[in-house]
């Protein structure tokens, strides 16, 4: 019997910036790990934050000013700037923030309330998956997953075939160059979005994944309810449906079972944090 197969360690926030809140993390489409920590105490609807890049074993930081979000996702843009947005959508203060590369707000706008994965390309394209307090109640979200330029702009938007289901939380996203996967909750299919254009819809065997990475036709979902929290579902990808091959666990490093812990996806790249979020581990697909 094949050994389950382990996460590698990616990226660790350096030891002098632990101990400070962590509002976020995320890996970047370029493969930098960010970590925005909280560097000031709230002042009405604003705070100043730290944001800590990791690439390459080195380090540089970015202090942004005046940061409104409350329950904030962020991301890089390829000039060097930062997105950073609210999951939570508040009247008059805008949702998304762009952030330069000295870390001066420079504009904002809205793409909708109940924000559960945001993930920039390498052109700069924000990809917004959103849960289910949001698909439905705001026209902004309503289909469920959309694309927006930096400045702001529509660029695209989920259209859902009956055959798909119903999209009401985006349960993981993949964001890469070369195509965007979601799948999304209530029958779980795979759709792939290639240049913008119309989704390609899979069946999948697996509910609740939260993460999925693929590598031409090889595809891997990672994770699922209770026990199966560090499933790892590996498979292909046919015309109309992901086949399963093996199903297994994705252990630690060390050899453990995960505890809590968010997910990132980057084409074949599986990007892994538990709490208290210091740390990034890898899965590669390919």
């Amino acid at each position: 019997m094949a050994a389950e197969p382990r996460l590698a360690p990616y990226a660790r926030l350096p030891s002098a910036y632990q101990g400070r809140d962590v509002l976020h993390s995320t890996v970047d489409a370029f493969g930098r790990a960010h970590w925005l920590l909280r560097d000031s105490a709230r002042r009405g609807n604003a705070y100043d934050a730290l944001l800590v890049t990791v690439e390459g074993g080195h380090d540089r930081t970015t202090r942004l000013r005046s940061v409104h979000a409350r329950f904030p996702r962020v991301d890089a843009l390829p000039d060097g700037a930062f997105v950073v947005a609210d999951a939570r959508r508040q009247d008059g203060v805008d949702q998304v923030q762009v952030f330069d590369s000295s870390g001066r707000s420079s504009y904002g706008f809205d793409v909708g309330d109940a924000i559960e994965h945001l993930l920039t390309d390498e052109s700069g394209d924000l990809w917004v998956g959103h849960f289910d307090e949001g698909v439905g109640s705001d026209p902004l979200c309503d289909p469920g997953l959309r694309c927006w330029s930096r400045a702001g702009e529509p660029l695209w938007q989920y259209h859902q075939p009956s055959e798909a289901g119903w999209f009401l939380d985006c349960y993981a996203l993949n964001v890469d160059r070369r195509c965007t996967l979601a799948y999304p909750y209530t029958d779980f299919p795979l759709l792939e979005v290639r240049s913008r254009g119309q989704a390609r819809i899979r069946t999948t065997p697996v509910r609740g994944a939260k993460g999925v990475v693929v590598h031409g036709p090889r595809v891997a979902l990672y994770g699922g309810y209770g026990d199966e929290h560090d499933r790892l579902l590996l498979g292909s990808l046919t015309d109309s449906a992901v086949e399963p091959v093996e199903e297994t666990r994705l252990l630690r490093a060390d050899g453990a079972r995960s505890g809590r812990r968010r997910v990132v996806c980057r084409g074949p790249r599986l990007y892994v944090q538990e709490e208290p979020g210091i740390d990034w581990a890898l899965y590669d697909i390919g």
